[in-house]
């Protein structure tokens, strides 16, 4: 019997014990009396059932199942487990310095087969694909700054000459440009835009939404007609008239820069000489969908943008294939958003200094975590919420109300008119969290922050602070959990989103960490990359070695062991 021992009337006593019939003492135990098993259930299936299946197919099948292709030779210098022990050990451990050790050896080859995998599809794109190298003169750089109204920050510097370095290459570029909210990153795409235009070749510049996708373009505009470049906007919105023009004038080479949404991707719009596609957020497209565009002869260089801050161990996994420029400065003129933590007792002063702040001609955010009201009493509503204040307190000012559930052409309408300074407070849920780009946003209140993850409550941070002005953020929160409470101090003590990011990661463990990617689809079944970073980088050092001696000529094709090995790994449950 096996259980929690309890005193119960002076009787002790074990409620709902395991227990397992010894039929003699020879008998290998399978429920009690080990280091057991516990396996995830669904419904129908029992864990004593479900583990004396697996039992006996390890003891049945496991020896004449499976083969292990990592050779000897390769396992021995790293004390990795033969792979039938490995998984004899993490179903039935022997101990758990054994188990550790099968643990081990399954999670270096989840890590390993990956790092080959990506590292064969950058060598086949290297190596069978060619982009157009472009000419890019020593003075073009010291040309651009001249004609910005402001200085680059180091992080834009370094990131330019990362490209310069790049687009000089046949070899096509596969970067992503990782910047903290507001640090510039399309200043540096204008960069790359111009350095295409002087080598006589076109540009796509694919965002994921329409709001978005004009902003990025007013910005563009600015910047590159002081240089003689007019990028061009198509979106799903632009007039039958206008889109037949610009799709012919794009397929004669006539627009050296073309803004645009998903309409981009239409099998009509063809290009004269496509040499640079730009991608922001990228992870709100398809594989398929980015890779309409760079199926091209000769293939373009790919530069991603991100403002979603990523671990640094997750950026060697989630974005593998890609080279990767930092960006953490904020360009100078910019104020540091000043966050503050009150209760909602505080409320009736803040709305009275938003008052003021407005009347000064400024604008200002007010984010909810719901849409309608639900049972939850302590939730406040957006809904609600906007027709309450817009009777009250802000009656004599113009609102907005934004949500998911509004048709993406509704929302992206309020969103615009938000832009273009027609409504003072926007309303709204997270759905702002990308895609509003207004200087003249200064302050946001976010109801019940503690609902809002840290990573999601930075980025909807950094919808404000984005002009000279100084800008505040104030969380309504009454978190219960110290988790909750040290998620909202954090908050007002870190802007830094990397440090956010690594610090949200301790807060949730493993949690969603997939976020980022395009799929919830875990990269690993067994494999950690933040826990297990150790093993995780002795894989990528193994797989980089193995793939010099492939790609430098001592041996001539990829070795048979490691052709089967990765054929293995990608049929493996």
């Amino acid at each position: 019997m096996y259980g929690k021992v309890e005193l119960y009337q002076k009787h002790l006593q074990m409620s709902n014990p395991e227990f397992e019939i010894v039929e003699s003492p020879e008998a290998e135990s399978i429920h009690t009396g080990r280091i057991t098993p516990v396996y995830p259930l669904t419904e129908g299936l029992f864990q004593r059932s479900l583990r004396t299946t697996l039992k006996e197919a390890v003891d049945r099948h496991l020896d004449d199942s499976i083969t292990d292709l990592l050779p000897p030779e390769f396992r021995s210098p790293l004390d990795l487990l033969p792979l039938d022990q490995a998984l004899r050990e993490m179903h039935l451990p022997t101990s758990f310095a054994t188990l550790e050790k099968a643990r081990r050896r399954i999670v270096f080859d989840e890590f390993f087969s990956f790092e080959l995998q990506i590292l064969l599809k950058v060598k086949a794109i290297r190596t069978e694909s060619q982009a157009p190298a472009f000419t890019i003169s020593p003075g073009l750089i010291a040309e651009f700054k001249r004609s910005l109204p402001f200085e680059l920050t180091r992080s834009q510097e370094q990131a330019i000459r990362d490209l310069v370095k790049d687009l000089s290459q046949t070899i096509p570029m596969n970067r992503l440009l990782q910047g903290d909210v507001g640090s510039g990153k399309t200043v540096v795409a204008a960069f790359a835009f111009l350095a295409a235009h002087r080598s006589g070749l076109q540009c796509a510049f694919l965002i994921p939404t329409e709001i978005l996708a004009e902003q990025h373009y007013r910005t563009l505009l600015k910047f590159l007609e002081l240089l003689g470049i007019r990028p061009e906007l198509l979106t799903k919105s632009i007039e039958p008239d206008r889109r037949a023009r610009l799709i012919a004038e794009l397929r004669q080479g006539k627009i050296p820069v073309v803004v645009g949404t998903h309409a981009l991707l239409q099998e009509d719009v063809c290009f004269k000489d496509l040499g640079l596609l730009v991608v922001d957020e990228q992870h709100k497209f398809g594989v398929h969908q980015r890779n309409q565009l760079l199926q091209k002869t000769p293939r373009p260089h790919q530069l991603v943008m991100t403002a979603t801050p990523i671990p640094r161990t997750l950026a060697l996994t989630v974005y593998a294939d890609l080279d990767i420029s930092v960006m953490k400065e904020i360009p100078k003129g910019r104020q540091p958003v000043k966050t503050y933590w009150i209760t909602r007792k505080k409320q009736p002063e803040i709305f009275s200094r938003m008052v003021s702040r407005i009347q000064k001609g400024e604008q200002a955010y007010i984010v909810f975590p719901l849409i309608e009201e639900t049972e939850r009493a302590d939730l406040l509503a957006a809904q609600k919420e906007y027709e309450r204040l817009g009777k009250t307190v802000f009656q004599k000012f113009r609102m907005g109300l934004v949500h998911g559930r509004l048709d993406r052409p509704e929302r992206e309408a309020i969103m615009r008119a938000f832009s273009r300074r027609e409504i003072d407070i926007l309303v709204a849920t997270s759905v702002i969290e990308v895609g509003v780009d207004q200087p003249n946003a200064t302050m946001m209140v976010i109801e019940n922050a503690e609902r809002f993850g840290l990573a999601q409550l930075h980025q909807l941070r950094g919808r404000i602070g984005r002009g000279a002005l100084e800008s505040e953020c104030f969380l309504f929160g009454e978190p219960t959990t110290e988790d909750g409470k040290r998620r909202l101090r954090l908050l007002t003590k870190i802007t830094d989103g990397f440090r956010i990011a690594d610090e949200d990661l301790k807060l949730r463990g493993q949690g969603d960490l997939w976020g980022v990617r395009q799929s919830g689809e875990p990269l690993f079944r067994v494999a950690h990359p933040v826990l297990d970073e150790a093993i995780l980088l002795e894989a990528r050092r193994e797989a980089r070695k193995l793939m010099g001696e492939i790609s430098g000529g001592t041996l001539q094709k990829t070795p048979l062991w490691v052709q089967k090995y990765l054929e293995q790994m990608s049929k493996t449950d």
